[in-house]
């Protein structure tokens, strides 16, 4: 991990996510995840004068960063969301040409830093939690206009909130009042509405967590996006991944698992039809942050890098 001076940023398991990409100094990388940079200036770091990195990111502040501190010509930043990396590598004629490609999956520290996003529970902030202010609903809209089932099945799959329904049903009255407009009215709603409260974690982490994940498409967006990277990978171009839940690390490695294995296309039939044959292959084990990494920065320790090749 190193912490960037400039905008006081740490990048997480930034040693080993770059050391999975088996850099290439004349090599074509994509940082779909520029954030404040740290990662992208690591792989400039590898890269000769014949190598080039283009760096995606869906927030306006990551490009307006990018442009003012990242004067390369090997650099380049697109503005849009990684879902739509094939798009931008078809565009530059790079489709099936990339030697390797990073996510850092999640909110980035100065989103979440920024109270006038709306990510967190411990700051004051407009209800937002959108990571492209400029695009979609924001938070309060989409609790707004949600119903009180999808609501209660939000928290319950993606936040993993055991007291879904209770939850969801203050939510909705809070709304329909017009009394919820804030991070803060958020977070001591969840408070009151919960009726055991772990010591060790803020009783709104798991609905914002929920909340911010449906307002954002994260988990659909990781889905597509990994389908897209098989596509613009050259043959033996790196996918480098980093996670901070366990559902974005399981889509990550169940995608990694099947994309390894031989397929029968028809496992019924009592004779081969057709086989297709594995498109990846697993490169070493998970990686965690080491204790000293989490010990200096508490927001990596959820943490767990995964690698693969395309064959």
């Amino acid at each position: 991990m190193v912490l960037d001076s400039k905008c006081n940023h740490f990048s997480v398991l930034l040693s080993e996510s770059i050391d999975g990409l088996n850099i290439k100094p004349d090599g074509m990388y994509i940082d779909c995840t520029f954030g404040r940079g740290g990662h992208s200036r690591a792989i400039l770091d590898k890269l000769g004068s014949q190598g080039r990195l283009l760096a995606i990111d869906q927030d306006p502040e990551a490009i307006d960063y990018a442009k003012e501190h990242f004067q390369d010509e090997r650099f380049e930043i697109q503005y849009g969301s990684f879902e739509d990396i094939k798009l931008y590598c078809e565009t530059r004629g790079l489709v099936g040409k990339i030697d390797g490609i990073l996510l850092d999956l999640g909110v980035s520290s100065p989103q979440l830093d920024d109270a006038e996003r709306g990510f967190s529970f411990m700051r004051e902030g407009p209800l937002d939690m959108r990571m492209n202010p400029e695009a979609g609903l924001s938070a309060k809209e989409w609790l707004a206009q949600v119903d009180e089932k999808t609501l209660k099945l939000v928290l319950q799959n993606y936040g993993e909130e055991r007291f879904s329904g209770r939850i969801a049903r203050v939510i909705k009255e809070e709304t329909v009042k017009g009394t919820l407009n804030t991070t803060l009215d958020l977070a001591e709603l969840v408070k009151r509405a919960s009726p055991k409260v772990d010591k060790n974690k803020h009783p709104a982490t798991r609905t914002f967590q929920a909340i911010r994940i449906a307002v954002n498409r994260e988990l659909d967006v990781l889905k597509n996006v990994l389908v897209a990277a098989m596509e613009v990978l050259a043959s033996g171009g790196r996918l480098s991944a980093i996670s901070f839940h366990s559902l974005e690390d399981r889509i990550v490695k169940v995608y990694i698992r099947d994309q390894s294995k031989i397929k029968d296309l028809f496992p019924d039939s009592p004779i081969l039809i057709e086989v297709v044959e594995p498109i990846l292959k697993k490169v070493g084990k998970p990686i965690f942050p080491s204790k000293a990494e989490c010990q200096e920065n508490s927001r990596s320790r959820s943490a767990v890098l995964r690698v693969a090749e395309k064959i």
